[in-house]
């Protein structure tokens, strides 16, 4: 598929997300049933997806709006971004606004947490559901703007921190992110990303996958490609995680995709053998050379 049709078919499946809501929800009765026409991107149970990737129930009970959390996450990238009160979070593909509401509070009133999403139905959702997070928080420093995670709306060496859940990986040009997150960064200033990043290539028949596409496997860089993008950048201090509990907790379950997956692989392997979620951490080069600074 050329960048634009890869675009579109992400936008159209995360726009049929948004739509239809997190299972469960009235009008959804599973990320591959006929209201979300074959995607497979989605936990069917959301909220079990992010206690096994650690996520705090209690934490999303407290601060979530109803219809946040769909499901989307590989990651926790916010555990990983040592948030400090008064930052500027930038979040890329931000969809219904999760990672964005989480990070709120962390950064307090004096702080700003920035969503950017290329998808009209997610922006839409995330916007509706910042009146929840504010009544739930009494904050108002979240705010969702429309943009391609590869042209960010956001000025250059404006932003504190930058975190993206499972979304760089659906990128069809994934050198020109880790620029663009160069660019929006401070001096000094941090990535905390989860993504999808893959130990070996995949076989023919799972990349040719759309679905696999979509649900973030099939478009995941190679480890050592993603050193690659980030040295190119200027990022340096990288620090790469591998968090193989995400692809097990599906792998072992009922999860259409990887059944279909499963099904393309060489005899006696798994996707875990294959794709792991991985936090991803970095800075950019500060002003000066002291420990900690550069």
């Amino acid at each position: 598929m050329s960048q634009i049709d890869i675009r579109t078919t992400i936008r159209e499946k995360y726009g049929e997300m948004a739509r239809a809501g997190a299972p469960g929800k009235a009008g959804r009765t599973s990320c591959c049933g006929p209201s979300t026409n074959g995607c497979c991107a989605p936990a069917a149970d959301p909220a079990a997806l992010a206690s096994a990737i650690g996520y705090d129930a209690g934490e999303l009970a407290r601060i979530l709006p109803d219809g946040a959390n769909l499901g989307l996450s590989c990651g926790n990238p916010g555990a990983i971004a040592a948030l400090k009160p008064g930052e500027t979070v930038l979040d890329l593909g931000s969809g219904a606004g999760f990672d964005c509401f989480l990070c709120g509070p962390k950064v307090g009133a004096a702080g700003r947490v920035i969503g950017v999403d290329m998808t009209p139905d997610m922006l839409a959702k995330a916007r509706a559901n910042i009146a929840g997070y504010s009544a739930r928080t009494g904050l108002a420093n979240v705010e969702f703007r429309m943009g391609e995670i590869e042209h960010l709306p956001v000025a250059d060496a404006s932003v504190d921190v930058v975190i993206s859940n499972c979304v760089i990986n659906l990128s069809p040009d994934k050198p020109q992110v880790w620029r663009e997150i160069a660019r929006v960064l401070k001096p000094g200033g941090r990535v905390a990303v989860s993504d999808m990043v893959l130990l070996q290539p995949l076989p023919e028949a799972v990349r040719g996958m759309v679905e696999a596409y979509v649900g973030c496997i099939a478009g995941a860089s190679l480890l050592e490609d993603l050193r690659t993008m980030l040295r190119e950048a200027g990022l340096v201090q990288a620090s790469l995680t591998p968090k193989p509990e995400y692809v097990s907790t599906l792998s072992a379950g009922d999860d259409p995709l990887y059944q279909r997956i499963r099904a393309g692989l060489p005899a006696g392997t798994a996707p875990g053998d294959y794709i792991t979620s991985m936090d991803i951490a970095a800075r950019k080069p500060g002003a000066c050379c002291a420990p900690g600074c550069c």
